[in-house]
């Protein structure tokens, strides 16, 4: 029987952050997962946050997935910019010292994937290194000079050629334009949500973790 996600309370930038934990025995990692957009009703308990854990856990990392501010249980009110990025990486903080000196991976879905590529930029920064970066339909457009991906991680772009969130072309077009290698899969006849696309998501996810 697998073990269940331990319910937390992390101490954020703004108030306590909600957060679901699970540690794996002998982890080879630690998986932060962030969450899509939280104005549009986006949570950690979103189906395809939910398969990304799930994924990281079965490959034997050790998961954390969060609220961010003004969500669910999580103290604070929406930014929908930095604000975001700066839970977490409280979130990250707090699960690095859970399992101190394990390497990082970090996931994000649609705007969590802008959450996750600018973490990402932040920690190579301060020299903290990221081991692997996957970017699910991610809100390219709120990627910016102030919000920059890590450039010496893997990183895997996976975008549904059907979204209809987000527009597949601009993420082709920001992909064909990054300078650092990168794997970009597209999912044929997908939407953004991956309805009953799950099981592929996360084959997507296993081969390359």
């Amino acid at each position: 029987m697998l073990a269940r996600e331990n319910p937390v309370m992390i101490d954020g930038p703004v108030g306590l952050l909600q957060g679901l934990h699970l540690p794996v025995a002998e982890a080879r990692g630690i998986a932060l997962i962030c969450h899509p957009n939280p104005s549009q009703g986006g949570t950690m308990l979103n189906k395809v946050v939910s398969t990304l854990q799930r994924t990281a856990r079965d490959s034997g990392l050790s998961t954390l997935r969060f609220n961010y501010r003004g969500t669910g249980q999580s103290e604070g009110e929406h930014d929908m910019a930095s604000g975001e990025v700066d839970d977490a990486q409280a979130a990250l903080a707090w699960l690095q010292a859970e399992h101190p000196g394990l390497p990082v991976y970090l996931f994000g879905f649609s705007f969590g994937g802008f959450v996750a590529g600018s973490l990402s930029g932040r920690l190579q920064q301060a020299g903290v290194a990221v081991e692997q970066l996957y970017l699910v339909a991610p809100a390219v457009m709120r990627l910016d000079d102030e919000h920059v991906l890590a450039n010496n991680c893997q990183l895997t772009v996976i975008q549904p050629e059907q979204d209809e969130i987000i527009d597949p072309e601009l993420v082709y077009q920001w992909s064909g334009a990054l300078s650092q290698p990168h794997e970009l899969l597209k999912v044929a006849e997908c939407g953004h949500f991956f309805h009953g696309r799950l099981v592929e998501l996360k084959e997507l996810v296993a081969e390359r973790l």
